[in-house]
């Protein structure tokens, strides 16, 4: 039996009054996710570990099944494998988001929702004025890219700019954890944190002088004004899937975001381009389920489809907005790929799930457990008849705990 999983980053959520008292999940019209729950099987899974920050790194790691205490390195380690930078051993490979400040408080986490090309143009200008043999920048997607300190220490604490909308910037600043341990051959974590923040002090200097923000100034518009650091790491070591699991021979990654490729990666996927795939509500879901159906047939065991949409709109706050990500997800990805493989001669084992709640009142991610529905031709149906949030409370699968998923999942045979 094949297997695929199709991950809505950030879907679940909290009541929302605006939509009546239900959730996104419960207030969008999903005619084939409601269906796949009354044909299959339902539960909850907690996707984030004691200790760790509710992020997709750590989530979307967890629901493939990795040990977060033996694999995390954090964000940017990630999205240098997707990105295809090789790290060095002394590498600190730190996410690097391009945001926007107004006022001495974070605005938006994404400058205004980049596009790529803009963005490369803003990291390739910094890196020209402040990069060295110490300090590199690597364009990215979108406002989403990366910054390598040769000789940086990652003990140091760094704060996420999507969980701090319309919070003052400066008390956020990188800091150097209490205690941090001296490395050979590498920085003090107060020596990382001092050059990280000098960095974000001049880009600020900087991008406000670039041909594009001026522009974007002239219009009255929202500017990509600094650089915000965080979620560093060094090299990580991770099995394969394959290795983990015999079953799967071969398989893929779909998604538009660096940060899931580079999962993709280090889990022994291959990283699959789609054309117009851009992680917002505007991207290519068609493309993104043909690019499964496809990889599925050409022999893939395993699939997995990442989609960024409803985590943006609930960082944005956008209520109509999410709701009509989870809408365009099941018509336009989830039935396509059902439509296609309920006809195969040979089985296919699909779950669908979130790594984590984006609640759109609160704009930031949360680590509670996240509904999720397995269906395949031949499973016993449970109770269930709507996928959502309290739907999946009374799913036969019960609390999965972290890498329980994943072991269910392929278990399916």
């Amino acid at each position: 039996m094949k297997h695929v999983i199709i991950l809505a980053d950030g879907a679940a959520d909290f009541p929302v009054k605006q939509l009546g008292g239900k959730t996104p999940l419960q207030y969008a019209n999903k005619p084939m996710m409601d269906q796949l729950a009354r044909e299959g099987r339902s539960g909850r899974l907690v996707t984030v570990p004691e200790g760790f920050p509710p992020g997709s790194e750590v989530a979307n790691t967890a629901i493939l099944g990795y040990d977060l205490n033996q694999v995390y390195e954090g964000r940017g380690p990630l999205e240098a494998a997707s990105i295809g930078y090789e790290m060095a051993d002394d590498d600190l490979a730190i996410r690097c988001n391009i945001i926007t400040l107004e006022d001495g408080k974070i605005i938006t986490h994404n400058g205004g929702n980049l596009e790529t090309e803009d963005g490369d143009k803003l990291i390739r200008y910094l890196n020209e004025h402040l990069g060295s043999d110490r300090v590199k920048f690597i364009t990215g997607i979108q406002y989403r890219h990366l910054l390598i300190i040769r000789g940086g220490s990652k003990h140091i604490v760094c704060a996420p700019p999507h969980d701090h909308p319309n919070e003052p910037w400066r008390p956020l600043l990188v800091k150097a954890e209490e205690h941090a341990p001296n490395e050979e051959g590498r920085m003090t974590a107060q020596e990382t944190a001092d050059l990280l923040n000098s960095l974000i002090l001049k880009s600020q200097e900087l991008l406000p002088q670039h041909p594009y923000n001026q522009a974007k100034a002239a219009k009255g518009e929202r500017q990509a004004n600094s650089i915000w650091p965080w979620s560093g790491g060094y090299r990580p070591s991770m099995q394969t899937l394959q290795e983990q699991y015999p079953q799967i021979k071969a398989g893929s990654v779909i998604s538009a975001v660096d940060l899931i490729r580079g999962i993709g990666h280090y889990a022994g996927l291959k990283i699959v381009e789609v054309k117009g795939a851009t992680g917002l509500a505007n991207t290519n879901y068609e493309g993104k389920a043909q690019a499964a159906i496809d990889a599925l047939k050409q022999g893939d065991d395993f699939v997995f489809v990442h989609v960024e949409a409803s985590d943006e709109a609930g960082h944005d706050g956008d209520i109509a907005l999410k709701v009509r990500t989870i809408e365009y997800l099941d018509q336009r990805l989830i039935a396509p790929i059902y439509n296609e493989i309920r006809t195969w001669k040979e089985p296919v084992c699909m779950a669908v799930l979130p790594d984590h709640l984006t609640p759109v009142e609160m704009r930031i991610h949360v680590g509670e457990p996240v509904p999720f529905l397995i269906w395949h031709p031949n499973i016993e149906p449970d109770e269930v008849q709507q996928y959502d949030e309290i739907s999946c409370t009374r799913g036969a699968y019960g609390l999965l705990r972290l890498n329980e998923f994943m072991q269910t999942f392929m278990s399916i045979d």
